[in-house]
């Protein structure tokens, strides 16, 4: 699979980063280098130029999209208050309110997908929650189904009414005709 650029763009300037080369990196890292790294991306992240870069382009009534964690995926919201350091949103899927920190607001239409080289399978970041997959159980019988779930090491598939934990290594996408 080739590697795909995504552009990020802060007040400065515009930089193209090749997420593909970063996440190869970071798979090199300990897990004390990534912890390290995760800090100090936080702290940077809570500077008030960053917040307030944001903030100034949004208002209460403002429909958005942020990055959800959660579903590893973006969402569309409407702005329902600007607070300090989070923003809280009214989710139109859910019909649910959440806070969200500034920085997961995507105001540029960045695409989210990171396309990830795994040895087999899919990666962690190229799936999420709604997606249809499929994959070959333990008794070489095919399945496919939606994700409803993603965690660490696995995936949580419903095939047929059933709920699977599946390996990222064992996933393939599955084409809808």
């Amino acid at each position: 699979m080739a590697s795909t650029s995504t552009s990020a763009s802060t007040s400065h300037s515009h930089q193209t980063v090749d997420f593909s080369a970063v996440i190869a990196a970071l798979n090199q890292a300990s897990g004390f280098e990534l912890f390290r790294l995760r800090a100090a991306i936080d702290r940077t992240l809570d500077q008030p130029q960053w917040i307030n870069a944001i903030r100034k382009r949004l208002y209460p009534g403002q429909s958005i999209q942020f990055f959800s964690l959660n579903s590893n995926s973006t969402k569309h919201a409407k702005i329902v208050e600007l607070r300090r350091k989070q923003v809280l949103v009214h989710d139109e899927s859910t019909q649910q309110h959440w806070l969200i920190p500034y920085p997961s607001v995507n105001l540029e239409g960045i695409d989210v997908h990171i396309r990830e080289t795994p040895k087999q399978g899919l990666g962690h970041n190229e799936v999420r929650v709604t997606d249809r997959v499929g994959f070959v159980d333990n008794h070489g019988q095919e399945h496919s189904g939606q994700i409803i779930r993603i965690n660490h090491k696995t995936v949580t598939v419903v095939s047929n009414h059933r709920h699977w934990r599946v390996p990222y290594s064992l996933l393939h996408r599955v084409v809808e005709s």
